[in-house]
C-alpha cells in the first residue's frame, strides 16, 4: 500500500524537490502551498504525473486531510521574504506547527519539522553541534523567523512528551540549488544573477564572513533519511555540509564558472547577519549514515545552468511580447 505524504511549502525551493523525490519513491504526495513564495512552476512537472495533488491552503489555517507521513517545511526562508510581513511570519512558523502537530496528533502519525541553522544566530561555537543553545537577538529583524523557528521546536519537543507524537526536527544551514527564486536574497542566487548578467556582485560586509553551502540534492536525502530512521530520536540533527567558504571566495567561484566581468562590491552589512555558520554534522552521519556527497563545483554548475536558462526564457518572452505588439 503506498504512503500518502503530506508537504507542506511543497511549492518552494526544498518543498518541490522533496514532492518529486517522495514520488520517485512510489509515494502518494498531497502538497500544500499558499505560493506566497512557492511557484507552480516548480511544481509544473509534477502535475500531471500519477499520486500527485495540488492543494492551495495557507497552514495558518487548520487542515483536515487523511495521510501517513508529514513533512512540514511551510514558512518563508529568505531575510527578504520572511522580513516582508514579520507578523505573518511568525504565524507561519507557530499556528502553522500548532495546526500541523494538530492534524498529526489526530491522525497519529510521524511528522518532520524544517527548522533552521538560524536557530544558532551569530553563534559564539563554531561549527554549530545541536547542543549549542545559539545567540538570537529576540528584538532584531531577523527574529521573526528565528524565534518563530524556536517556538515550532518547542512545540514539536512538548507535542512529543505530551501526546507521545513520534517527531522529527531537521537543522537545515544554507542550501542551493535549481527552484530557488531569483529574486530571494539569499546570496548563492543573488551572486549567479548578478554575474550571468554582468552585474556588479554586491557583498555585504568585508566578505570574510563564512558560510557552508548544501546542494539541494543531498539537503532532500537527509530529510528522507531522518524521516525513515528507525528507532526514537528525541532532538534536532543538523543537515547542511560542513565545507565552509567566504562569502568573497564564493563570488569569485561564481565569477569564474559564469565567465562573468562583473566586479566585486561592498555594501554595509545588515542587522544580526551572522559571521559564521557552519554545521557539525556529526549525530546525522552517525545516526543516518549522511553527509553531502555534491561538491560546491558541481552543485554551482548545475545551479548556474537553470538561472541561465530563466534568463534566456524570460528574454525570450519580451522578444515575443514585442513582436507581438509591433
Amino acid at each position: 500500500m503506498q504512503k500518502r505524504v503530506l508537504v507542506t511549502g511543497g511549492a518552494g525551493f526544498i518543498g518541490s524537490h522533496l514532492c518529486a523525490r517522495l514520488l520517485k519513491q512510489d509515494c502518494e504526495v498531497l502538497c500544500v502551498d499558499n505560493y506566497f513564495t512557492g511557484s507552480r512552476a516548480n511544481i509544473e512537472e509534477l502535475s500531471g504525473m500519477p499520486g500527485f495533488e495540488m492543494m492551495r491552503h495557507d497552514i495558518t489555517f487548520p487542515l483536515y486531510v487523511e495521510v501517513d507521513e508529514i513533512y512540514n517545511l511551510a514558512c518563508p526562508a529568505s531575510p527578504i521574504h520572511y522580513q516582508f510581513d514579520p507578523v505573518q511570519t511568525i504565524k507561519a512558523n507557530v499556528l502553522g506547527a500548532i495546526n500541523m502537530l494538530g492534524l498529526a496528533k489526530r491522525l497519529r502519525v510521524r511528522i518532520l519539522q524544517a527548522s533552521t541553522s538560524e536557530v544558532y544566530g551569530d553563534p559564539h561555537v563554531h561549527p554549530q553541534p545541536e547542543s549549542y543553545q545559539g545567540l538570537v537577538n529576540l528584538a532584531g529583524p531577523r527574529a521573526c523567523y528565528d524565534e518563530g523557528k524556536r517556538c515550532a521546536e518547542t512545540l514539536f519537543y512538548d507535542y512529543r512528551r505530551q501526546h507521545r507524537l513520534t517527531i522529527r526536527v531537521a537543522r537545515i544551514f544554507n542550501t542551493y540549488g535549481p527552484h530557488m527564486h531569483p529574486q530571494d536574497g539569499r546570496v548563492v542566487s543573488t551572486f549567479i544573477m548578478q554575474a550571468l548578467q554582468n552585474q556588479p556582485i554586491t557583498i555585504f560586509g568585508s566578505g570574510a564572513q563564512t558560510r557552508a553551502f548544501c546542494y539541494i540534492d543531498d539537503m532532500i536525502a537527509g530529510l528522507t533519511r531522518l524521516m525513515n530512521c528507525h528507532g526514537d530520536v528525541d532532538a534536532p540533527v543538523n543537515l547542511g555540509n560542513p565545507d565552509e567558504i567566504t562569502i568573497v571566495e564564493l563570488a569569485k567561484t561564481i565569477v569564474a564558472l559564469t565567465n562573468s566581468s562583473s566586479k566585486i562590491v561592498l555594501r554595509p552589512l545588515p542587522a544580526d547577519d551572522p559571521r559564521q555558520r557552519c554545521p557539525d554534522i556529526s549525530r546525522a552521519n552517525d545516526l543516518l549514515h549522511w553527509a553531502p556527497t555534491i561538491s560546491l563545483r558541481e552543485g554551482l554548475a548545475k545551479t548556474i545552468s537553470y538561472f541561465d536558462d530563466l534568463l534566456s526564457n524570460a528574454t525570450e518572452s519580451k522578444r515575443l511580447v514585442w513582436r507581438s505588439v509591433s
